[in-house]
């Protein structure tokens, strides 16, 4: 079965309701299972539960399907999440622009004028949905 992930801040921000939104659409056509994954930063000091993040998505969106909840915990939210897609070895990620600019400044360390979809997609063999602002 198709496994779509969406990275998600907590509070959920405008963007991410957009970003949710528009990965339940992705998995409601493919019929895919969706995992909402929230990164809890180490030097933050306020980590949320898998409890939280869920009530906080099912406040915005009501009780939802095949929908899987994740908090990991890391320094950098984009290597986390990079390591989340490929453990979930995902087919779809669903980001938000800002996201994605901030992976390109990561990928942009270890490779030369980085195309984030085409290193995501050479790298973890996923589709890559950027949701615009």
């Amino acid at each position: 079965m198709t496994r779509v992930v969406v990275p998600v801040r907590h509070p959920l921000s405008d963007r991410s309701r957009r970003t949710v939104e528009k990965a339940l659409e992705v998995a409601d056509e493919d019929g895919a299972n969706l995992t909402v994954l929230h990164v809890n930063l180490y030097q933050n000091g306020h980590p949320i539960t898998r409890t939280e993040l869920k009530r906080a998505v099912e406040s915005e969106f009501g009780r939802l399907n095949n929908v899987r909840y994740v908090v990991r915990s890391g320094f950098l939210v984009e290597e986390t999440i990079l390591d989340e897609i490929a453990a979930e070895a995902a087919d779809i990620v669903v980001i938000g622009h800002k996201q994605a600019s901030r992976w390109k400044r990561l990928v942009n360390r270890l490779v030369r004028d980085p195309d984030i979809e085409s290193f995501l997609k050479h790298r973890l063999d996923c589709t890559v949905i950027t949701v615009g602002g």
